[in-house]
């Protein structure tokens, strides 16, 4: 597949989202928590508690919806600050227990409307970057659908991200990239091949640390190896003193950009390579 065509399986309306996946690893041990305490409860983030076998773990979603008329109230996934506010509140609670914390994500971004602004969107966005990358207690973020700039980043400064095979995750969508650089609706595969915004490109360029294979429905037998990797993960993390956890996870963002390769189109659109 090409990058494009993946971009279009991210957005795919049939695609399973963060409800779909907190049902089919947890069930019924997920307890639902709301509201950010300041102003409202976000439905386009779905949050709250559960257990993988005896480890309570904190699990947060941004959430598109199944059908219009939970897409609506989701937002289609785009959160407001106080969707935010309302996950950074539930990590610092899942801090003070050092319990795990389990991110997906799934949007185009962040909501971008006047009153979201008014609100603090920047600011929401911002204390989450900060707050998040000295949490002490291990965070794991699964993108599974669209990972679409800060409003992604926001439940993505963590200890590893994983990706699913056909998953996207990027500063900017593709069709925004192609309006900046080439003020061309037509280049929009273009310029999604030059984002390298797909998991296979960057697992290969370090940014994140795992691809997992897409499971087709909640009843699909990949959930319990899913369930499975993610708690030997957080055994893994949980085991570590609160200075390991958080240089690992800093130095997981310093790796950044450490490559040779420079990826451009010449003029007749074919791939090149520069060092």
């Amino acid at each position: 597949m090409r990058a494009f065509d993946k971009v279009t399986a991210a957005r795919s309306a049939d695609r399973l989202t963060a409800s779909d996946f907190i049902q089919a690893l947890f069930g019924d041990s997920f307890f639902e928590l709301h509201g950010d305490r300041c102003y409202a409860d976000d439905k386009a983030v779905k949050a709250g508690i559960a257990t993988i076998g005896n480890m309570p773990v904190t699990v947060i979603g941004l959430d598109k919806g199944k059908n219009t008329k939970e897409r609506l109230e989701k937002n289609f996934g785009s959160a407001h600050p106080e969707g935010y506010r309302k996950a950074l509140r539930l990590m610092k609670q899942a801090e003070k227990f050092r319990r795990p914390v389990l991110c997906f994500v799934d949007t185009s971004g962040a909501f971008c409307g006047i009153g979201a602004e008014e609100r603090g969107q920047g600011q929401a966005i911002a204390e989450n970057l900060m707050e998040m990358m000295t949490l002490k207690t291990p965070v794991l973020s699964i993108v599974i659908g669209e990972g679409g700039s800060g409003g992604a980043l926001a439940l993505a400064v963590a200890n590893e991200v994983w990706m699913l095979e056909n998953a996207v995750y990027s500063v900017i969508s593709a069709e925004g990239c192609a309006s900046i650089l080439w003020k061309d609706p037509a280049k929009t595969a273009d310029a999604a091949q030059c984002l390298r915004l797909t998991a296979n490109d960057l697992f290969t360029m370090d940014v994140i640390e795992r691809i997992i294979r897409e499971p087709r429905s909640v009843e699909s037998p990949l959930f319990d190896s899913l369930r499975n990797l993610i708690a030997n993960t957080f055994e893994k993390y949980l085991a570590m003193s609160d200075e390991e956890l958080l240089n690992n996870r800093y130095e997981r963002f310093r790796k950044y950009g450490r490559t040779t390769k420079v990826f451009t189109f010449d003029e007749d659109e074919s791939e090149t390579e520069q060092k």
